[in-house]
């Protein structure tokens, strides 16, 4: 079957079954963004709808750029960091326009895939210490499950000096989120396949049936029209001094969000090497940044690798064909959009903490006796957690493993790609709009 060869079935232990499924299972995990992202840069004063179609085409731009040329199960979207970067402090405090906002994206994007095919993108990524890419694993993990439990309700902000507290337990809405993950983990202990899939469609399909959560308004729509975004960037403006900060944060935040992202879902997958490194990564990262670019010129903010993608892995999902099955899903998603934007958290967060679960195992291959490699790799998975901020906690890692390496004589273990890292990072921190 040309399909089976195309994307190497054999060579990844998997089938066309699985694959799909497991796509199915990472597109509705990361539907919501479908109409979050739009949601959010309205505040930026870009139109709900337009701004759905573009982030539904990058989507699908980026998604099949992903699972034709680079023959990753990762799914690509404009991502939640840089749409709120965007909206609130570009737009919001800074005060630029929308324009220039994605003017500054599409600049980024061209950064970003140039550092790509020059290799510089490559050799950054495989500068990165074996702990520290143990550290990302976790630090990803436990960021997604983190989402699951806020995004479910399980978990909610504290109040006083609390910084987390539980949610309301008696709440519908908690109860079957309660329920979607219990009924996951059963369906995995048992060993069923597509356990993550059948516990979202069960949970929503309860949701549904009990009221928790609303029908939607309509099951068809046809999309609205783009024009009011489409290739509405400023690049000009993008260009100006004052950008600069901007331009930087867009560019390292996409630089270390997709290196990190790519790698921990890899290593849960299997699908890294004896050095923790992924084979031929430089096709992971010029298709998100081809996704960026044309994003931007769809109207939207800056695309990246999803965290998600993580459910399609543990569904067993190990090839492109993850990726092309999310951009079908998308596809449909210009007409299909409000059947698919009503599935609940309740649904979907359940396998967010599911898939964080899973990425869990490095944390026993971190040395914890050399602690000039532990501070580092503590500071990683720290800082993602507690900033909610990806780019934060890698910086941090970047930063500190240098340090403590040099101060104990064992400045010869940092490669010279580490030192670059050491330097983009502080940068980083220094631009940063805090």
């Amino acid at each position: 079957m040309r399909i089976a060869e195309y994307f190497r079935f054999d060579q990844y232990g998997t089938d066309f079954r699985t694959e799909v499924l497991a796509g199915a299972a990472t597109f509705m995990t990361m539907a919501y963004i479908i109409v979050v992202n739009p949601a959010i840069l309205q505040a930026a004063g870009m139109p709900f709808g337009p701004a759905m179609v573009a982030t539904i085409l990058s989507a699908i731009f980026g998604c099949a750029i992903m699972g034709i040329y680079a023959n990753r199960p990762f799914a690509v979207a404009p991502y939640m960091g840089t749409n709120t970067f965007v909206a609130y402090t570009v737009v919001g405090v800074l005060g630029y326009s929308w324009q220039t906002a994605i003017g500054a994206v599409f600049l980024s994007g061209i950064l970003l895939f140039l550092l790509t095919i020059t290799g510089g993108r490559t050799i950054l990524a495989y500068a990165v210490p074996k702990n520290l890419k143990y550290s990302f694993v976790v630090g990803v993990g436990l960021f997604i499950s983190y989402v699951g439990l806020t995004t479910s309700g399980i978990v909610v902000g504290g109040e006083g000096t609390a910084l987390l507290q539980t949610g309301d337990l008696t709440s519908s809405t908690v109860l079957l989120a309660i329920c979607g993950f219990l009924l996951m983990g059963i369906l995995m202990v048992r060993g069923v396949r597509g356990a993550i899939l059948i516990g979202i469609l069960a949970t929503a399909a309860a949701a549904f049936s009990t009221g928790i959560a609303p029908l939607p308004d309509a099951i068809i729509s046809l999309p609205p029209n783009p024009a009011p975004v489409l290739l509405q960037l400023d690049i000009v403006g993008a260009l100006s001094w004052g950008m600069v900060s901007v331009l930087l944060t867009m560019f390292t935040m996409d630089l270390f969000f997709t290196m990190s992202g790519s790698l921990g879902i890899a290593t849960q997958a299997g699908l890294t090497d004896g050095n923790g490194d992924l084979p031929e990564i430089e096709k992971t990262f010029a298709a998100d940044s081809l996704a960026t670019i044309a994003g931007a010129l769809f109207g939207t903010t800056t695309a990246g690798v999803f965290l998600e993608s993580g459910a399609g892995t543990a569904a067993g999902g190990r090839t492109g064909l993850v990726a092309l099955t999310v951009a079908a899903l998308f596809s449909l998603g210009l007409f299909f959009y409000p059947l698919f934007a009503a599935i609940p958290a309740a649904a979907t967060g359940p396998a967010l903490i599911v898939v964080g679960m899973l990425m869990l195992s490095p944390l026993a291959k971190i040395d914890y006796h050399d602690y000039t490699e532990l501070i580092p790799a503590f500071a990683v998975i720290t800082m993602m957690i507690f900033t909610g901020n990806l780019g934060v906690g890698l910086c941090a890692g970047f930063v500190l493993f240098p340090v403590f390496k040099a101060v104990t004589g064992q400045a010869k273990e940092v490669y010279p790609a580490g030192w670059a890292l050491f330097i983009l990072c502080l940068l980083f921190f220094v631009f940063y709009p805090y």
